[in-house]
């Protein structure tokens, strides 16, 4: 037993004395003049961009290495003047068995926290687009015509196959026409770049920001050639995201109003090549909150609706545009569904095509949430279709769409407060009440069978030729134009309440409306001027 003991320790002082002898004669084996010179040369070439860094160090631990001290790749020219690639240390593996035999060969490179920049032009062109854009590398004669290499006149290998990236952060700036400015982050990026054979292969990890969304890249692959550029390269992977809350993500993409949030999950293929990738998939969104300050609402003026189990089918990318076939959603029982389009270049444009809501609970979106004095309750079903700019969607929302509301009540807040009042609403319309018309038609005068109609909406401009308002007692009829950003109106009014009819022109704004009214029999006896002051003051109450 003591034999064997002092075995293992005269093993262990051996090991000990070679490790201290290979970390004296590892500088003298690797010429790191020579080595730097043939780094620095070699990946220019392979990048086509200048490379440099202030140093170089060999060491021993944990495996034999040169280290590169303040590693930098430069921007093209045409694109920024900070540097493409930037880092504090980056670590060239050396081959053991080639140190053994004299010579340099490299294994792995591994890159530490390296800060890349991606820049996007206003014409959709890449930085990288320029990599790898410069000749073959030259080759600087030897013994037998090899590149010469490390100490000893021995051959040295070109830059490693593959490459690892830790703990990485890629600035993505995308600088669009008028001066136009985009940013994302993506950062803990892990990376594993290998291969041979023309096909480099492609994992990785990493998080994007702003939010908190997590990518997963498996199965990666580029395949390069000599005679294409870097973008023209063929990709193919599987990515995976995954992310506790989009809505800092969304904010920079399309502005901060309204807020759009809530968890996010999807896996996409992508394809296509490198400069104009394309990706397949679907996304889930388990909760997906709408949040928006509502000037109308009482405090907490801050709102929120909620839409659950909303879920883009068949999720596409291609050339700069997100399609989705078919978007389905619930809210409070009521159905969405919809097929999605949206473009991001030169803006973000939204199109909503085969739009349909089965059962929607109108209360829970225009009182809960909008807080509209007009609301009305009662399930909402819909058909149609919807576009708009994210910029501007008020005055640039156009689509057709067909509508049926009902049975239900109008429950806007000043509504409710107009019931106890109603017959004291002023001058003629009250004279027009106890005269002729049943007290039991305002006794109840917001509940209602049903609303219909069809419209058009064409830059924000809403046109209607049918809207229906239908109740037990009275009927209103009305066509004409409303302007959802500054509320002007031109609209044709016929109230029917079986005992008569009552035909008003409305325009001006729904908060200065003008109104001119013309009289049927029932009314003929009646002072016209306060018949038209009390709708005024009446669809002022509406507001």
């Amino acid at each position: 037993m003591k034999r064997t003991f002092t075995w293992l320790v005269v093993v262990a002082a051996a090991l000990a004395l070679l490790v201290i002898a290979a970390a004296l004669a590892l500088p003298l084996v690797v010429d790191t003049p020579r080595v730097q010179a043939l780094i620095v040369s070699t990946a220019s070439q392979a990048l086509g961009r200048p490379v440099k860094f202030t140093s170089v160090s060999v060491s021993v631990l944990p495996a034999p290495a040169v280290k590169l001290h303040n590693l930098e790749v430069a921007e093209d020219p045409k694109f920024d003047s900070a540097p493409f690639l930037k880092l504090e240390t980056g670590r060239l593996a050396l081959k053991l068995g080639g140190l053994l035999a004299g010579r340099v060969e490299f294994g792995d490179l591994t890159l530490q926290r390296p800060a890349i920049t991606l820049i996007r032009n206003p014409e959709g062109v890449l930085n990288i687009a320029s990599l790898g854009a410069a000749a073959e590398p030259k080759k600087s004669p030897g013994r037998g015509g090899q590149p010469s290499g490390g100490a000893g006149g021995a051959g040295a290998a070109a830059l490693p196959g593959r490459v690892r990236i830790e703990k990485g952060t890629v600035t993505y700036v995308v600088r669009g026409k008028a001066g136009a400015l985009s940013r994302y982050r993506v950062e803990d990026l892990d990376l594993t770049l290998g291969g041979s054979g023309g096909t480099l292969t492609v994992e990785g990890a990493a998080r994007v920001k702003p939010g908190d969304l997590g990518v997963t890249l498996a199965d990666g692959r580029i395949a390069l050639n000599a005679g294409r550029s870097l973008l023209e390269a063929p990709v193919s992977a599987r990515v995976g995201v995954d992310g506790r809350d989009v809505a800092e993500l969304v904010a920079a993409s399309v502005g901060p109003t309204p807020a759009i949030g809530g968890p996010v999950k999807g896996t996409f293929n992508v394809t296509g090549t490198l400069g104009a990738p394309k990706a397949a998939g679907t996304l889930e969104l388990a909760s997906a909150r709408l949040t928006e300050e509502v000037a109308a609402c009482p405090e907490p003026r801050r709102r929120t609706l909620t839409l659950t189990a909303l879920k883009l089918g068949g999720t596409s990318w291609d050339g700069g545009r997100l399609t989705s076939r078919p978007v389905t959603a619930s809210l409070a029982g009521g159905k969405v569904s919809l097929n999605l389009g949206a473009t991001l270049d030169g803006g973000v444009r939204v199109e909503l095509a085969d739009l349909s809501i089965k059962g929607l609970p109108l209360e829970r979106v225009l009182v809960d949430f909008l807080c509209q004095g007009y609301a009305v309750s009662g399930p909402l079903d819909f058909d149609g279709a919807l576009a708009f700019t994210a910029s501007d969607p008020w005055g640039t929302l156009s689509g057709p769409g067909r509508l049926r509301v009902g049975p239900g009540r109008v429950v806007g807040a000043r509504a409710l407060s107009l019931i106890g009042n109603v017959v004291q609403v002023g001058g003629a319309v009250s004279s027009l009440l106890n005269a002729d018309i049943p007290s039991s038609l305002f006794t109840s005068p917001l509940d209602f069978d049903s609303i219909t109609g069809t419209y058009v909406i064409s830059k924000g401009v809403v046109t209607t030729r049918d809207l229906l308002y239908t109740s037990r007692v009275m009927k209103v009829a009305v066509a004409g134009e409303y302007a959802l950003a500054s509320g002007r109106m031109a609209l044709d009014m016929v109230v029917n309440h079986g005992r008569g009819e009552v035909t008003a022109r409305v325009t001006g704004t729904a908060a200065s409306p003008s109104v001119r009214v013309d009289p049927s029999a029932l009314v003929r006896d009646l002072d016209r001027k306060k018949v038209e002051s009390g709708l005024k003051d009446l669809l002022k109450r509406f507001r």
